[in-house]
Order: C-alpha cells, then sequence, then structure tokens
C-alpha cells in the first residue's frame, strides 16, 4: 500500500528554520508532482509549494524568498526548508504527491498524515 509520511515539524521562534520532509513508501511505479500544503483550523488547504518530476517549482506568494522545495527521486523524498519563519506560518501542513502504484495504469493523489509547525517566541 503507498502511503506519505512526513516529519520535521514543531516548535520554533519567529525568524528560526525547519525543514519538513515527506518519504513516499510502498510498491510504487512512479510520482509525478509532490508539493507541500498547509491549513489553519476553519480554513481551507492551500498550496505552499509544489515541484515537478523535472524540478521545476512554483510558490505561494507569502513564502517565496523565505521557503526551498525539493526532491530526491531515488530516496521518493520531497523536502520544504523553511527561513525566517513568521508567526503566520503557523499551520498543520501536509505533502502530498501523485503516484502511480506497480499495480495501478494511472495516477493517484496522496497525502501524508500532516505535521504541525508552530512558530512562536
Amino acid at each position: 500500500q503507498v502511503q506519505l509520511v512526513e516529519s520535521g515539524g514543531g516548535l520554533v521562534q519567529p525568524g528560526g528554520s525547519l525543514r519538513l520532509s515527506c518519504t513516499a513508501s510502498g510498491r510504487i511505479a512512479s510520482i509525478n508532482d509532490m508539493g507541500w500544503y498547509r491549513q489553519a483550523p476553519g480554513k481551507e488547504r492551500e498550496l505552499v509549494a509544489g515541484i515537478r518530476s523535472g524540478g521545476s517549482t512554483n510558490y505561494a506568494d507569502s513564502v517565496k524568498g523565505r521557503f526551498t522545495i525539493s526532491r530526491d527521486n531515488a530516496k521518493k523524498t520531497v523536502y520544504l526548508q523553511m527561513n525566517s519563519l513568521k508567526p503566520e506560518d503557523t499551520d498543520v501542513y501536509y505533502c502530498n504527491a501523485e503516484i502511480r502504484a506497480l499495480s495501478s495504469g494511472r495516477f493517484v493523489t496522496y497525502w501524508g498524515q500532516g505535521t504541525q509547525v508552530t512558530v512562536s517566541s
């Protein structure tokens, strides 16, 4: 069974940094786009950053210049380096990926379980 497992969240002071990781496991044939989203209570989940299989990236305006998304295809892992963190970055962060399992002929979007990021002094 395919799943995404996240790690790296936690509590950090304003101006600090965190690095999130998300690794896909299971019988995977191919991974297409990968990304990070965040969601606050009572709000819709929003895209933070995305990265295509070829490496091109896109970011929400609110994180440009502070966050960097990257991926290691051999490790089936996507990362989110978050610098100059602000209190308004406090959210639950979710990774997602378009994955084609070995038993399937099509890509399906999978989500991680979410990891809490809290920016506070």
